[in-house]
């Protein structure tokens, strides 16, 4: 009896047409996010100690005729330790919803 009613839900189903399984997302594997998110800290947190060396030890020189090295000191800590909250909060996110 127990067959039949399996049968039954089977048949009451409805079936994916192939439009249908064609619009579904791919589905993205966790450990490559995982990786992604760590790269993004780790970049993140070079960059933030690039920007100091440069702040520190550059910061009369001009590089490559573009700017200051005191300049450039500050961007890359901005943008370093803007990357490092972004690993940070992705790795959170990959870790709760993964």
């Amino acid at each position: 009896m127990a067959r039949t009613d399996k049968k039954e839900q089977l048949k009451e189903q409805p079936q994916k047409t192939d439009s249908q399984q064609q619009d579904a997302p791919p589905k993205l594997p966790n450990m490559g996010l995982g990786m992604v998110a760590i790269a993004v800290y780790i970049i993140g947190g070079a960059a933030t100690f690039a920007g100091i060396v440069l702040w520190v030890f550059y910061r009369d020189e001009t590089l490559w005729g573009l700017g200051s090295g005191e300049a450039f000191g500050y961007l890359g800590i901005c943008v370093g330790l803007i990357m490092t909250i972004l690993g940070v909060l992705l790795m959170r996110l990959f870790r709760n919803h993964g």
